[in-house]
């Protein structure tokens, strides 16, 4: 006798009603559906053991986290700045670092200009271009500034006639100026200086004890 063919219709009919929960009771756990919990929606043993694990992973993930933003700036990064001014700038911990050495030289003018001059590339809005290049030049180039940077004349005189018609790219041959400045006079001195050593000491005592 030929066997009964079952349909595909049939069959995950017969699946459903098999994995199918009996109906849930008020105020009884939910029973065991199948026995790897692959859907997440019981209470056994195995499936609960699984959200823990996944909890503490998840713990002991952001520990790492916090425990690594307390120790930044690291020190691969922090000797890695002694091989690149260019790379420390691109730090937003090396520029914080740098900038408290400028202060006790009197020249951290020299590094918030440079910033300026980079917040000012990006923008694109022709009236914020205007404001912002404004506002550069009375707080860095205008001689009337109380913060006026070193520029030589040939470079203020260019930025003065582009002041009819700013751009967000007016300031780029100044702040080259600037960055050559603070690459070859400053940096060097902040190298050598206690800001950087003692900094530099410390994260290499932190490994030492870790």
């Amino acid at each position: 006798m030929k066997p009964h063919s079952v349909s595909g219709v049939e069959m995950r009919k017969r699946q459903a009603a098999h994995i199918e929960a009996p109906p849930q009771v008020p105020g009884q756990p939910r029973p065991n559906t199948c026995c790897l919990c692959w859907c997440g929606c019981c209470k056994c043993l195995w499936n609960e053991d699984r959200i823990e694990r996944s909890e503490r992973q998840t713990c002991t993930k952001m520990d790492s986290i916090e425990a690594a933003g307390e120790q930044r700036p690291s020190l691969e990064e922090l000797l890695s700045w002694s091989r690149s001014f260019e790379m420390m700038l691109r730090s937003l911990e090396g520029r914080e670092v740098f900038r408290d050495f400028l202060r006790s030289e009197y020249s951290e003018d020299n590094l918030l200009f440079w910033l300026a001059c980079e917040e000012l590339k990006k923008e694109t809005n022709p009236s914020v271009v205007d404001e912002k290049a404004r506002i550069i030049y009375e707080d860095y180039v205008s001689i009337l500034s109380p913060k006026e940077v070193s520029l030589d004349s040939r470079v203020r005189e260019g930025i003065n006639q582009s002041l009819t018609e700013p751009s967000n790219m007016m300031y780029e041959e100044a702040q080259l100026q600037i960055y050559t400045l603070m690459h070859r006079d400053s940096f060097p001195r902040f190298l050598n200086s206690s800001v950087y050593r003692d900094l530099l000491d410390s994260r290499r005592r932190t490994c030492l004890d870790t």
